[in-house]
């Protein structure tokens, strides 16, 4: 019998603590352990790997991440209430798994790891998309992390994994492409979760280049991308026409029209933009992860 076996029931760890999941931060708790199970191995073999969890929550994919091999597991939980659980699989796994009581877009999480390093995580809805960007624009490249295996909504999940020229095509996809190789592995459904969501969830598997696909400066790309998709129904030469003084210059060279509007300019043309406008902004907006979680994607 395993550790993971010799554990209660989520549902009853749930009961236990009185741990009702929170709106307010985002949390949508994993129930399913054999689920868990299966999306530890869509990641591959973690044996050899330190694995990096945010919204851990009372430890449903914690423990199926331990009981899948994980050589050692950082969990970063917000939330004090399920702290008391967490330490009972702690207890469990006293080796093997760490949690800090933390906000993780506050954590340097490299220094609390040995790489090779894996995220693997059901995020929390209120900062999954700003946890996503910050680990996709990091400066340093390639990242501590070798792959990600992260749950989403199915709605921003196919955001992520769109190609240009589709409907739902944006930011999500421009960064996360730029940098990776990015699939949904997976489709859940709501009943895997408490409390039960409106839509399915979907877990998609991103696995770092080790360059990107076409050099840009992270910042200036971030800044062109966020700017265009927040006024996507616009031409691109209105959407960015306050920000670049040398706009029209940079679209040509690019190969873009001025009259082209978001979702039609690939991935490799906005390198290129970003390229162009590096160094020649009339201005640089502030970039803040928490900020942009409510932009459109």
């Amino acid at each position: 019998m395993s550790n993971v076996d010799s554990l209660p029931p989520i549902r009853d760890v749930i009961a236990k603590y009185g741990l009702l999941a929170k709106k307010s931060l985002g949390q949508n708790f994993l129930t399913d352990l054999n689920l868990a199970c299966k999306i530890a191995h869509l990641a591959g073999d973690l044996t050899t790997f330190d694995i990096l969890e945010v919204g851990a929550g009372p430890g449903g994919l914690t423990r199926g991440l331990l009981a899948s091999g994980a050589r050692r597991v950082l969990a970063i939980e917000k939330d004090r209430r399920c702290l008391p659980a967490l330490e009972d699989i702690k207890a469990a796994y006293p080796d093997r798994f760490r949690v800090l009581y933390a906000d993780a877009l506050d954590v340097e999480f490299a220094h609390y790891l040995k790489p090779p390093v894996k995220i693997i995580a059901n995020l929390p809805y209120n900062i999954g998309t700003a946890l996503l960007i910050n680990w996709l624009t990091s400066k340093d490249w390639p990242p501590i992390w070798t792959t990600m295996t992260i749950m989403f909504q199915r709605e921003v999940a196919e955001r992520i994994t769109a190609s240009h020229g589709s409907r739902v095509y944006g930011r999500l996809s421009i960064l996360a492409q730029w940098r990776s190789d990015v699939t949904i592995a997976k489709t859940l459904p709501p009943d895997a979760f408490t409390p039960r969501p409106k839509i399915a969830s979907a877990v998609v598997h991103f696995r770092a280049l080790p360059t990107p696909r076409f050099p840009a400066d992270p910042a200036t790309l971030q800044e062109v991308v966020g700017a265009a998709f927040s006024q996507r129904r616009k031409m691109i030469r209105t959407a960015l026409k306050k920000n670049y003084s040398n706009l029209e210059t940079a679209l040509e060279a690019s190969g873009i029209s001025p009259t082209d509007r978001a979702e039609r300019i690939s991935l490799e043309q906005y390198c290129t933009l970003a390229r162009e406008l590096s160094d020649t902004r009339r201005y640089r907006p502030q970039s803040n992860a928490r900020s942009m979680t409510n932009r459109t994607p």
